[in-house]
């Protein structure tokens, strides 16, 4: 009688057990950088605060490095259901958003305090709204940082140092209008394939964030960095709005606010990047050069024309408000 009892608790608590399991639903979460850059530490931060949050019912599995294919392929799957969260690029993001262009305009921002503000208030938010109509939640604007150019030919400190040089860029129209107007030779490239290409020699070089630079390594396969800042770089925190439908009000709300949770980590590493970033990037044997105040007014006159085609294609009241804003 007495084994009965212990088989039968056994059963019942395995049972239980399994209940508990089965209740669990799995948030995957691909993202295009390993798990130790701004974009991982961001998805562990969100993912954290949602586990806390409803007591373990979601459970998030992360696919760093591209594991489930690129940007685009990943989004694509969010509008599918296929995938259900994701931390991504605006360079991307604006495939899909046409709006979300403006913030990649060349020296729109002026610092990380002015993009954050913009983001974080009304502009920002009306522009997370129109992710809706394309099946994607918009939750929070994550960050990268400000852009800045690797290559291995040689140092730029002039926009003439850019001719014919090919950069490998984002899918983002207003990157390759950007580089193109300055006589570069923009490459769209999806993220997996680019150190590859660096190493063959099929680019000469690329833009991004410290924060991309240094987690991605690219000191192993570059020689110059070029300190130009010359966009900001946003990311989104993203949900499958099939999946997002599919939740109760508090684990919407639980969603967004670890969303916000993964926010606040993402910028504290791309801050303390920025700080010892380069002197990491010194250090493995990269040769750095900023670009002064002067050099920079140059680059900007000579984006001109290109300027004229963001006002024909973004609100030109939306970048002057961008502008403004304090």
């Amino acid at each position: 009688m007495k084994f009965f009892k212990v088989s039968f608790l056994a059963a019942v608590l395995s049972l239980s057990m399994a209940a508990v399991a089965s209740a669990e639903t799995e948030v995957k979460i691909g993202y295009a950088l390993a798990e130790n850059s701004h974009y991982g530490v961001a998805a562990k931060a969100w993912a954290d605060a949602v586990e806390k949050a409803t007591n373990g019912k979601f459970k998030f599995r992360q696919f760093p490095s591209s594991a489930l294919g690129g940007e685009r392929e990943v989004v694509e799957g969010l509008q599918l259901g296929t995938v259900e969260a994701t931390i991504v690029s605006t360079g991307t993001l604006s495939n899909f958003v046409p709006a979300v262009g403006v913030t990649d305009i060349p020296f729109l921002f002026r610092d990380l305090h002015h993009a954050r503000d913009v983001l974080d208030g009304p502009i920002g938010q009306d522009l997370l709204a129109q992710f809706e109509p394309r099946g994607l939640v918009a939750l929070a604007w994550g960050e990268q940082g400000f852009r800045h150019i690797t290559n291995n030919k040689h140092p730029i400190n002039t926009p003439a140092d850019l001719a014919g040089l090919k950069l490998r860029t984002m899918e983002n129209p207003v990157h390759i209008t950007a580089f193109e107007t300055l006589g570069a030779a923009p490459t769209p490239m999806a993220w997996p394939e680019v150190i590859d290409a660096l190493q063959q020699g099929t680019i000469d070089g690329q833009e991004n964030p410290l924060s991309v630079i240094v987690s991605a390594k690219l000191y192993e396969v570059q020689k110059y960095l070029t300190l130009s800042g010359h966009v900001y770089s946003p990311a989104v925190l993203l949900v499958s709005k099939p999946f997002y439908d599919g939740l109760s009000d508090e684990e919407k709300e639980a969603f967004r606010k670890g969303a916000a949770e993964g926010v606040v980590a993402m910028r504290a590493f791309v801050d303390d990047v920025e700080k010892t970033g380069v002197e990491q990037l010194k250090e493995k044997g990269m040769q750095v050069n900023e670009l002064s105040v002067g050099q920079k007014a140059d680059f900007q006159n000579s984006l001109k024309a290109a300027y004229e085609q963001y006002y024909q294609k973004y609100d030109k009241k939306l970048i002057d408000d961008i502008i403004a804003t304090k």
